[in-house]
């Protein structure tokens, strides 16, 4: 088990440092070269402690000794800066303690560790300020529905047993995908907390999930509604509805729209999402405006409208409360940031080198989910621009451009199991040597270099939110062979409902 690496050093050792510089003797003049110097010297001790947090997730035990060194190097620049003219001592502060604060893998041990989210809105504001934006003036009595609606319990309930798995996958997929997703809503008044429910319900985070309707993206935009919002085909055959920044800014738009001809109402809201807007808003108008929760209302929604508001509110409850009902969050370094490959890859070979923490299940879901227009089997040249989180950039300069598990990751990308198909000659069963005459099979006539049989010409018509993917694993195909007979351009490999596909050289 790897060494744990301190996320903090004792307040006292802050502020000696602090002190200590203070009482530092200023030079007579400004010395430019010197506070260069010094900056450039944080900036490098910063980058190696990050990198042994970072380390220290992946299981390196030899990542304590370095973040021990580079906490004793920022300590001296802080001291060096107190003698220095000119030099910002209390932004060299601020780094040198916002790095102590860094949440490490193995607090999660500690049963006291604050486990409520923090830091959602990427400017520092906890994400329990944002509880204000559903317990607005029309909507007071929210905590009341949650604690005592027998509906949103159940929701509660089923998101804490059986879907608790999902519900954490989706938590992990947000934390990826906030930077990109949150400020539409943040714009637009509305509560983050109802993305999360929104997206947790609709795809668990998979920014490339389709439904049997057709719906498709991280928060299911039919077509037809995603048109009216700006999605659909940018020109170059990808579908903005898989991308999270669009879907978002849509979602946001709908929801405000929504929320004007619904008296503010979050449930009737959310049942529009679901079950259209045009059916909400004719429920509304002829209750006389009355609560989803009235039965008159509640039972003019289908049943997988009245599962699925309950289902958003509950998830979205457990976002902002998660200490009560003993959820603990999984830790999640998603810094955005972005970098060039240095070589030919694909995704799915990204997913082998980059390894995964000791807390997750990888990293090819988040590339897939930042990197939408790219087919997990695409191959990418060197030179192209993926967006990342910086732990991402970290491991893959240090396993994926060079060094065994990068080749390895290569050489498992290569691999063909029809390759391991030889043809040896006939084999008969014989009786066996043994006293109990079992069956064995013996080889006559000499081995031979395998001759696969030509794949009898075949077709495969395109169903509705079936992608070359799915068709290529159905019937055994390689997925660049199968587009290529078919005319099919990367990287996004689009096929459409109706489209009959040839399918040369599979094996089902």
């Amino acid at each position: 088990m790897p060494m744990p690496i301190p996320s903090h050093r004792p307040a006292h050792v802050v502020a000696c440092l602090l002190l200590a510089a203070s009482f530092a003797i200023p030079a007579l003049a400004r010395d430019n070269s010197r506070v260069e110097a010094l900056n450039q010297r944080m900036a490098q001790a910063e980058t190696q402690y990050t990198q042994a947090l970072d380390d220290a997730d992946a299981g390196d035990e030899g990542a304590k000794p370095r973040a021990d060194a580079a906490l004793k190097q920022m300590e001296s620049v802080v001291s060096d800066c107190g003698r220095t003219r000119g030099c910002d001592l209390q932004a060299i502060l601020a780094t040198y303690k916002r790095l102590l604060e860094r949440p490490v893998a193995d607090d999660m041990d500690d049963e006291d560790d604050d486990l409520d989210p923090v830091d959602v809105t990427g400017n520092g504001v906890p994400a329990n300020a944002n509880a204000d934006a559903l317990l607005d003036a029309d909507n007071r009595r929210f905590v009341q529905r949650v604690q005592f609606n027998p509906a949103v319990q159940a929701g509660i309930r089923r998101w804490l047993t059986d879907m608790r798995p999902a519900l954490l996958a989706s938590y992990e997929n947000f934390e990826y995908l906030k930077p990109q997703m949150a400020p539409a809503f943040q714009r637009a008044g509305l509560p983050e907390a109802l993305l999360f429910g929104i997206m947790a319900k609709e795809s668990n985070g998979k920014v490339h999930a389709v439904s049997r309707a057709g719906a498709a993206g991280p928060l299911q935009f039919m077509p037809s509604t995603g048109r009216t919002y700006g999605l659909g085909n940018d020109g170059s055959g990808f579908d903005t509805r898989y991308d999270p920044r669009s879907a978002a800014q849509a979602a946001a738009s709908y929801l405000q729209q929504r929320y004007l001809e619904l008296n503010n109402s979050i449930e009737l809201s959310l049942a529009a999402y679901n079950g259209g807007e045009g059916r909400a808003l004719r429920v509304f108008q002829s209750s006389g405006g009355r609560s989803f929760w009235d039965s008159d209302v509640y039972d003019q929604f289908p049943a997988e409208t009245r599962d699925y508001v309950p289902m958003v509110i509950a998830a979205a409850w457990l976002y902002l409360h998660p200490r009560e009902y003993g959820l603990r969050w999984p830790r999640v370094s998603s810094n955005p940031s972005s970098m060039r490959l240095q070589r030919p890859t694909s995704l799915n070979e990204l997913g082998i080198c980059l390894g995964n923490a000791r807390y997750n299940d990888g990293y090819l879901r988040a590339l897939r989910n930042l990197n939408p227009r790219y087919d997990v089997n695409a191959p990418l040249p060197a030179g192209t621009m993926l967006t990342v989180t910086t732990r991402i950039a970290g491991l893959y300069g240090r396993y994926c451009v060079q060094g065994e598990r990068a080749d390895l990751a290569r050489q498992l990308m290569a691999s063909d199991a029809r390759t391991a198909v030889v043809q040896v000659g006939d084999i008969a069963p014989v009786p066996g040597p043994d006293s109990n005459g079992v069956p064995t099979t013996i080889a006559t006539g000499k081995p031979t270099a395998a001759k696969p049989k030509p794949a009898k010409a075949k077709t495969h018509t395109v169903r509705r939110g079936e992608t070359l993917t799915q068709v290529a694993q159905q019937y055994q195909c390689d997925m660049r062979e199968l587009a290529k007979a078919n005319g099919i351009k990367p990287p996004r490999y689009m096929v459409r409902p109706g489209q009959k596909l040839k399918l040369e050289g599979c094996r089902n």
